[in-house]
């Protein structure tokens, strides 16, 4: 099976073979089977777990790129009357550990109707939108391109003395 064990920054190659559309989790990989939009069969094989971004290229083995293509997912863009106030829904958001993008003035969601009710229940203008999501590293999430990455686990687990039904 044909290998793609890098990846190369948007920017620092030319020509493609062909593309490979994904949402963000899909695009959050290190190694999994994948097909190109044309067809190209290929095992991703990376040495560690990254966020590929649109317009970055996985290298195969065979010297061919397969470029990056983010795909549109259904999102909730929220906004707020003030500043203030959008932060306090962005706590809201950070403190259910939901994956979220910040724009200006925006912080980008994937829809979930209870936090919906939640987050206008609070002030929040929440608008259905399709768009690319590459949301925000968490702290400990190391260094990846562009300020992006994923938390990952550190072998303790704790309590937040809240729970959460999302339906």
């Amino acid at each position: 099976m044909i290998v793609g064990s890098s990846v190369r920054h948007r920017g620092d190659w030319d020509e493609a073979a062909d593309t490979i559309t994904l949402d963000e989790e899909m695009r959050h990989r290190r190694r999994m089977a994948m097909v190109s939009d044309g067809g190209i069969a290929f095992l991703l094989d990376l040495p560690e777990a990254r966020l590929l971004l649109d317009g970055d290229a996985i290298e195969l083995d065979d010297g061919r790129l397969v470029a990056v293509k983010a795909k549109p997912e259904e999102l909730y863009s929220v906004s707020a009357a003030s500043p203030r106030a959008l932060l306090a829904l962005a706590w809201q958001i950070g403190n259910r550990h939901l994956p979220a993008a910040m724009g200006e003035g925006t912080i980008l969601i994937r829809r979930d109707r209870v936090i919906r009710d939640m987050l206008e229940g609070l002030g929040g203008r929440v608008e259905e939108i399709e768009a690319v999501f590459d949301p925000e590293g968490g702290a400990y999430a190391g260094a990846n391109l562009a300020g992006h990455g994923h938390a990952h686990d550190h072998g303790h687990h704790h309590h937040h003395g809240h729970d959460h039904d999302h339906d």
